[in-house]
């Protein structure tokens, strides 16, 4: 048996999350499809297989990580498993690993982006909460549950045509946490809340308050690093991925001006 891990990429709008969920759609159910089909998974237990991040509903990923146990690895490829998924969803990349990796005990640093349509924000305001939530806090109001300490090593702001484009970058992040934070930045950025207040949110032991998350539409995973991993970059499965992007850019171009006379 080898050992292969394979970077996924993904457009989430029509799916309820990453993980495989009974009788909803889900990135992971069609991906075991597809590789089931292709007798590259029998059994996920038996085959070690393993995700690197559970993404909710709606949200999107450039470089997801999925590893499995196999006795075929050379039918492994890109292009091949692409043949089997649905062209909202595809792998671009594969390494051969130790088979001892785990695409999310291993992983060094996670980068997530996040696309957020300006409004008329304050933008020094909230590029001053960035630097705020920079360092290690604990963001228990920012998830679920309690002692949710983690280290933000990134958090970089800036302006880009509409939008307000947030990179969020630490080795690990909690559920939810950073559709909240930008919906507490986005608080913070429409006058709402303040500095004081956020500095607050970053002291759960003293001060417990819930914050609405940002839309799921507007968050991707944009990375995640590994050390000693040597991905093989599938060049005929990017060219495919790209084409369907391209078409994808069109029609949604189109309908952002179309939509323009109804409003």
């Amino acid at each position: 048996m080898s050992r292969v891990a394979l970077k996924v990429g993904y457009i989430g709008t029509h799916y309820h999350g990453f993980q495989i969920q009974p009788d909803v759609p889900t990135i992971e159910g069609e991906l075991f499809r597809a590789l089931k089909l292709l007798e590259l998974l029998e059994d996920e237990k038996d085959a070690k297989y393993a995700r690197a991040s559970r993404t909710d509903a709606g949200v999107h990923a450039i470089s997801q990580v999925i590893a499995f146990n196999t006795s075929t690895p050379e039918l492994a490829l890109p292009r091949i498993i692409n043949t089997k998924l649905p062209p909202d969803i595809w792998v671009w990349a594969r390494a051969d690993v130790q088979s001892d990796f785990h695409p999310r005990h291993h992983a060094i640093s996670r980068e997530y982006k996040y696309y957020l349509y300006n409004e008329g924000y304050d933008v020094s305001r909230m590029e001053d909460c960035c630097r705020i939530i920079t360092g290690t806090h604990d963001f228990s109001n920012f998830s679920e549950g309690w002692g949710n300490v983690r280290t933000l090593d990134r958090v970089d702001m800036w302006v880009e045509g509409e939008f307000v484009c947030f990179r969020f970058v630490a080795r690990s992040f909690l559920k939810g946490m950073v559709r909240k934070l930008v919906g507490a930045l986005k608080l913070v950025g429409l006058g709402i809340r303040d500095e004081e207040w956020l500095c607050k949110m970053l002291k759960p032991d003293v001060f417990r308050e819930g914050v609405e998350p940002a839309p799921a539409y507007g968050l991707v995973l944009k990375d995640i690093l590994y050390n000693g991993v040597e991905w093989s970059l599938d060049e005929y499965a990017i060219k495919r991925i790209r084409k369907f992007i391209r078409r994808e850019h069109q029609y949604y171009a189109t309908m952002t001006n179309i939509s323009k006379y109804f409003m």
